[in-house]
């Protein structure tokens, strides 16, 4: 750890505890911001065609509450 890091850490800890979470926040945000940017880029042509198949009626929604019993129930 550079000198540098190691001095924000003495004054992270010296913060409130809300700061030091929201501090804590933000760091892992900036760590997984380019995880999220490729997953985005990943997911959105298949959000696409999934919407475009509920559109033209290929598809069904099913409430959250139901899809998540039936997993439950498949996962035991």
């Amino acid at each position: 750890m550079t000198d540098a890091a190691a001095e924000l850490v003495r004054r992270a800890k010296a913060l409130p505890r809300e700061d030091r979470e929201r501090l804590v926040d933000e760091l892992l945000a900036s760590l997984n911001e380019p995880a999220i940017g490729t997953l985005d880029a990943a997911w959105t042509p298949e959000v696409e065609r999934r919407l475009s198949a509920f559109d033209r009626g290929e598809i069904v929604a099913e409430d959250l509450e139901v899809v998540l019993e039936r997993a439950k129930a498949e996962a035991r």
